[in-house]
């Protein structure tokens, strides 16, 4: 809540006129100049991308090279608008892109290039089964808008699994067990068993 919404709301009246048709009138008047100060700042709000209306939102798009995909959540798509000049910024580099991916949503992503065995050109994009089944097409959309030109881009599917380890004390004992070879009266072996 603003400033001026708060002091609205923060007006009080004297105690010989805190009920009845004054009190009628304080909230009347608190209602009013609350819808005009929403008139007044609606122009200002339509500059944001998170908040401005849908049809502003396909001109901010537009101006910014954001297109919309088939079945892209509206929230989604406002999230893309409102970054695209930090994500524009961000592009080329491995921790842009990994800023790009963390700004949209996506998640945890690895990215490695110029590997061994691999051709100099591929970078390999790490990431989970469920983000790339959950938002394939925006994956799709920020390799073809953020990638570098000169290079492929392959996927790879990383898999976390908790793994829980207990330590713990066992008293053991170490025997000895000395044996002697058939036909052989002076040599003999040892063989050792931990239990």
């Amino acid at each position: 809540m603003n400033d001026f919404l708060q002091k609205l709301a923060s007006m009080v009246l004297p105690s010989w006129m805190g009920s009845g048709e004054p009190l009628k009138l304080l909230k009347t008047l608190r209602r009013f100049w609350a819808e005009v100060y929403g008139w007044i700042t609606w122009p200002l709000n339509q500059f944001d991308p998170l908040t401005c209306t849908v049809p502003i939102l396909g001109l901010i798009a537009y101006d910014r090279d954001i297109t919309r995909f088939n079945g892209e959540p509206l929230k989604l798509f406002r999230k893309r608008v409102a970054y695209a000049f930090v994500n524009a910024s961000d592009a080329g580099s491995i921790e842009g892109f990994i800023n790009i991916f963390a700004r949209l949503g996506i998640g945890y992503v690895e990215l490695q290039e110029r590997q061994e065995g691999i051709d100099w050109d591929v970078i390999t994009v790490r990431v989970t089964d469920s983000q790339i089944s959950d938002n394939t097409q925006l994956l799709m959309q920020i390799i073809q808008q953020y990638g570098r030109t000169c290079r492929r881009y392959r996927f790879e599917v990383i898999t976390s699994e908790s793994m829980m380890i207990c330590a713990g004390w066992d008293q053991g004992e170490y025997v000895c067990y000395p044996a002697t070879l058939a036909g052989m009266e002076t040599s003999s072996a040892t063989f050792s068993a931990k239990i």
